[in-house]
Formats: C-alpha cells, structure tokens, sequence
C-alpha cells in the first residue's frame, strides 16, 4: 500500500484548518464582480473605471523597472513623481513604495527602536499591525477615537512615542478626532503619524485629504496616501520631511528589497494627481447623503452612522452577513460581507462604498434589497 507523503500530509493538516473556518464561517474565497453594480469597492470618485488614467501605447518607455530603486530602477520620472505629491500634500518630501501594505510594513518596521512606544488606534488597519510587530518596540492600543485613554497610554509610554492612527477608518468610515489628537501628540512630546489611505482624494479643497483640511501638517510627522483607493491605481507614497525619506531608503526593507514600479504607473499616479482638485466630490457627497436618508428612514436596519463613503450594515453573525451578501449580489449588487476575525466577533457587516458614478436609482434599489431580506 502506498504510504501517504509529507507533503500529502501536510495539505490535509491545511485543509483541516480550512474546514474549521469554514464551519466558523469565517473562509475567505475570491469572487469577480459578474458587471454587478459596485458598491464595494474603493474608487470612490470613479478614477479606476473611467478609463482617463490609461497611458498612451505608443509611448517608449520600459514595460519594467528592472530593479530596486537602489539598485536600476530609480529614475528622473520617479522622483518628479514623488515632488509632485510632497507639493500637493503641502510636505516636504516623499517616498514611493509599492502598495499601501508594504508603505506601513517598512514604515513601522524602522522608524522606532527598542524601549520606544507606538500607541495606536484599537481599529488601526493589519498593515501597520504587521509592521509595528517587525519592530522591536513597544505596543500599546487605546480605545476607538478615545482622547482620555490615548492620553493615558501616552503617559504610560517609555523612549519615543509614535502614535498612530488612521484620519478615515476603513471598516466604520468614521473620522478621527484629527486636531484633538495633534494637541495631545504635542502636549505628550510625541509623534504623530496618519494613514490617509480613506481620506486620499475624497476630503480637502483638492483632495489633498484630512491633514490639509485642517492645517496640521505642521504637527503629523509622516501620512501615508494609498492610491489603491480613490487615486484609481496601485501603489503608495509615504510623506514627511527629507530627513524621513533618507531614513527610509536606507532602511525601510520593504522599498529596498523590492523591484520599483514600472515607469508608465509613475505616469499614472501624476495624470491622477493632476486631475484630483477636479475629482466629483461634490456628486460623491450627494450620493452618500442620498443613501443615508434611505438607510436611516427604516427603523429595522442596524445602520452605522458614518459621513464618509464608507457605510455598513451591522449583522453581527458570520452566517446571517454572507447571507444577506449572497442576496445582494443574486440582487445585482457587489458588495462583500466583513466577518470576524477582521471585525470584532458580534460585529460582521455588510460593508457599502458608495461612489460618485453610483446613482439614485441604484442606490433606491440597493435599500430596497436590504430591506427585503431583513424582513424576511
């Protein structure tokens, strides 16, 4: 009889994990949008799909960067880029990495030392979990958008303290008590860093995000823009003083040890750039109060109040969330459901990206779909 291999034996430990989360509820399997409506994704201004970020074919540049940064892949086009964005977000430097994911990771791996404290928000995105884990410091977490417990772990802190936080969260859509948490940042002698990646695009005159909007770019050390979001592309650029960007191309192991974008996405993020203080906000704006006036007038809903276009419909079950996701997409409509282990157990939803090519029509019928299957 054939004996079973290592490797045999090691898909079935595998598939028993996933068997386990699957009668959990909580495995994950990729799905295609099938031309539903989008109400899941992030291209809230419509960037992605409208085709005007497209780069001209004949163009001659490489298909490839060929390399790191610090190795070939630098280039003249790449730098004007990343000028380009530290002059749109009122910094003075900034640095581009691959995607919003690897921005964090080598941010947060670097930046602090052993017997330093980063502080950050209990719903701070995985991203900068990973990286702060990388590091050798401290980790202490504060409640949700929590002034008082923030200042108590900023008093309890040792060495530097970094603080983290994001301006939009990407679960909830709420806004974080921005010029709040500045003045005690400051009060406490401590960093502030701030991931954009929500508020990119969608929040201040141009786009320029929630730091601009309220004058504190003199007080957040370093922002994170992710343009994976409303930018309508890939990859991230972290931004701050010059001193920071030497710092982290000498360090950051996620930009040193990986090869640079291609030239045509340096093309790219400056085409977006350069349309962003013209980007449909205003229609964005609508559509997010439109859905909200629908949403709240029904009493059965378990709405979470949010201005931002990130909206949700709690649930709080595993099974009862994919359900009301199946429903949705038969309905014709792409959303995803949000499950624990991402959000706190009791706290699964449906989670809604409105955008500004959505309309009243859609969303009319979006509301409606709800509605149904909750009264059912």
């Amino acid at each position: 009889m054939k004996s079973t291999s290592p490797n045999e034996l090691f898909d079935q430990y595998l598939q028993q994990k996933l068997d386990d989360k699957n009668a959990a509820g909580t495995l994950r399997t990729l799905v295609h949008t099938n031309n539903s409506v989008d109400f899941s994704s992030n291209d809230y201004l419509g960037f992605a799909q409208s085709g005007l970020l497209n780069i001209d074919e004949k163009n001659t540049l490489p298909s490839g960067a060929t390399g790191s940064r610090s190795i070939t892949g630098n280039s003249a086009l790449a730098e004007e880029t990343e000028q380009l964005i530290a002059k749109f977000h009122n910094r003075e430097a900034a640095l581009i990495f691959n995607s919003g994911y690897t921005a964090n990771v080598g941010l947060f791996s670097c930046i602090a030392a052993k017997g330093d404290t980063f502080i950050s928000d209990e719903y701070i995105h995985a991203s900068i979990i990973d990286g702060m884990r990388l590091s050798y410091a401290n980790r202490l977490r504060f409640k949700h958008n929590d002034l008082a417990d923030l200042e108590k772990k900023l008093q309890a802190a040792t060495g530097k303290k970094i603080v983290a936080i994001e301006s939009i969260y990407s679960m909830d859509g709420d806004e974080a008590p921005l010029i709040e948490i500045a003045a005690l940042c400051k009060k406490n002698d401590a960093l502030l860093i701030v991931d954009e990646a929500h508020a990119t695009g969608v929040y201040g005159n141009k786009g320029d995000g929630l730091v601009c909007k309220y004058s504190l770019e003199n007080e957040v050390y370093a922002c994170i823009h992710t343009f994976g979001k409303a930018i309508g592309l890939h990859a991230a650029a972290i931004t701050g003083s010059q001193v920071l960007r030497n710092f982290l191309i000498n360090q950051a192991r996620s930009f040193i040890y990986t090869t640079a974008l291609p030239p045509q996405n340096y093309l790219q993020i400056q085409r977006s750039y350069q349309l962003l203080p013209s980007g449909q906000r205003s229609a964005l704006n609508a559509m997010v109060e439109y859905f909200r006036q629908n949403i709240t007038a029904n009493k059965q809903i378990n709405f979470i109040d949010s201005h931002s276009p990130i909206q949700g419909i709690m649930i709080g079950d595993n099974f009862a969330t994919k359900a009301l996701a199946n429903h949705l997409v038969e309905k014709g409509f792409f959303v995803r459901p949000i499950l624990s282990p991402t959000v706190p157990i009791g706290k699964e939803r449906i989670r809604i990206c409105i955008h500004s090519f959505n309309t009243e029509e859609q969303i009319n019928e979006l509301v409606k779909a709800i509605i149904q299957f909750i009264s059912l």
